[in-house]
């Protein structure tokens, strides 16, 4: 998917042999490319999945939600394992993780096995995202490292809209299984291939906050749970409200963890700044919101239009492009508007996007309803996207930018699933009886958050031009 994000450095990394440094760049990017596919090549196929293995709406929800989820709440521990013990290290063993998470989903022959594979992706993906952009911002420097981080970008920015693609051409073709499997040859191949060109490096004696990872992975995983759980048992029901109260709970346990701990994953007290809070906040909206509308657009196009899932691939493919081009505007724009007038206006864009889409029918032209109106939308979150991490960024230290980054960026990953678990449970009777109702129901609620995220920022982001820190990017 598209976001921006931003280096997170540890001391211990791995450089490149320097006359490989840009075969190492090609391959980890390579590596960091399957992890942001991963995130949307399964929406195209979850009608597919749901038949094959005969899945309900929320076993479905928990196809995307788990990878997210743990990618996202592992994030901060694995930039805290990379220090301790050297990002190649991690990079390889995060690589591996995720290879054998792929080959578990693609075998797998029931929803407990398939969820269970993707939450070995989503582990895998935590090891090795930040130790790869680690090693990429020490590996180069100066003009090059400029270019480094540009083809880095441009790689990741790619992945939504060809995981979109690839999803569906390879659940059209040889079957929805090899998603995943697609996954194996690749990672075997850069796991032959990457101890070559990385130098073995040693970590710096560290401690660990695993009570910290665990607690945020479980309140987030509860959190959906009760979300999900609502679409099919209702707000009111027992266990939506035992999920509910222990996602609370457990966030309460690890805002009293990190603070007591030495080394904490997250410094709460950088959601004290205004900028901070209003990054995580507008990423937090803007990806849930992006991957939502793909999910409910996808079920809508497969279950009420009647699209197979190469068509629905094709179809996504100028939300994508309306993505770049939003977030192209928002770097070119927010250094003389600011991160407030460029978020607020984004979100705004959105909103009539998303507005747009609560009047898709089951008859009409597809292409001036329901594309038109994600097109737009992706306009939009595409320049939150921006300027949230500028904003963030902009004030912090040099020597806090590494914990503001892997703040945003969790939230990013966080937001994913929570923006999917929500729109699934409104949209239920759309995802589960092909009622366009359902989905409308859906894109209300998403056009509602949007509106609301704007007010929210107008108020949460500081006025002023904020100054773009080097190093930022879209991926």
């Amino acid at each position: 998917m598209t976001h921006p994000s931003t280096v997170h450095v540890h001391a211990p990394d791995a450089p490149a042999v320097p006359p490989r440094r840009w075969l190492a760049l090609t391959l980890i990017s390579v590596a960091q490319f399957m992890l942001v596919l991963d995130v949307t090549v399964v929406n195209v196929a979850l009608p597919d999945i749901g038949a094959g293995l005969t899945l309900t709406r929320s076993t479905l929800t928990w196809v995307v939600t788990a990878y997210t989820v743990f990618f996202g709440g592992l994030m901060l521990l694995g930039g805290r394992l990379a220090d301790a013990f050297g990002a190649r290290r991690l990079m390889l063993a995060g690589l591996a993780v995720f290879t054998a998470g792929s080959l578990a989903s693609g075998l797998a022959g029931s929803a407990a096995l398939l969820v269970g594979g993707r939450v070995g992706q989503g582990i895998g993906a935590a090891l090795l995202s930040p130790a790869a952009l680690a090693t990429v911002t020490t590996t180069f420097h100066g003009a090059e490292r400029t270019k480094a981080l540009g083809v880095w970008a441009a790689l990741g920015g790619a992945g939504s809209a060809i995981g979109v693609l690839v999803g569906g051409a390879l659940t059209a073709g040889p079957g929805w299984r090899w998603i995943f499997f697609v996954n194996v040859p690749v990672g075997l191949a850069l796991l032959a291939t990457l101890p070559a060109v990385l130098r073995p490096n040693q970590g710096v004696r560290t401690t660990i906050d695993v009570p910290g990872a665990l607690l945020v992975t479980s309140a987030t995983a509860a959190l959906i749970y009760g979300m999900v759980r609502a679409g099919d048992a209702g707000w009111s029901a027992p266990l939506t409200l035992a999920a509910l109260a222990a996602a609370v709970l457990l966030y309460v346990a690890f805002a009293v963890v990190e603070r007591t701990v030495a080394t904490p994953l997250m410094k709460l007290s950088l959601l004290g700044r205004p900028a901070i809070a209003g990054g995580a906040f507008l990423m937090l909206a803007a990806t849930g919101l992006l991957i939502g509308q793909f999910f409910l657009g996808s079920f809508y196009l497969q279950h009420v239009r009647d699209y197979g899932a190469f068509g629905t691939g094709l179809l996504f493919l100028p939300v994508a492009v309306g993505i770049g081009l939003g977030a192209h505007l928002g770097s070119r724009l927010v250094g003389h508007l600011g991160g407030r007038t460029i978020s607020v206006g984004g979100l705004l864009v959105a909103a009539g996007g998303l507005g747009l889409l609560t009047r898709i029918d089951a008859t009409g032209s597809v292409y001036t309803g329901l594309l038109t109106g994600m097109t737009v939308t992706s306009v939009g979150l595409g320049a939150v996207f921006v300027a949230a991490t500028t904003t963030a960024l902009a004030t912090v230290e040099h020597h806090e930018s590494g914990l503001a980054s892997g703040l945003v960026n969790t939230f990013h990953e966080l937001g994913g699933a929570i923006g999917v678990a929500v729109l699934s449970t409104i949209a239920a009777a759309g995802l589960t009886g092909g009622s366009v109702a359902g989905f409308a129901d859906g894109f209300w609620a998403a056009t509602a958050v949007a509106g609301v995220s704007a007010v929210v920022a107008l108020f949460l982001m500081p006025k002023g031009k904020p100054a773009v820190p080097a190093g930022v990017h879209v991926h």
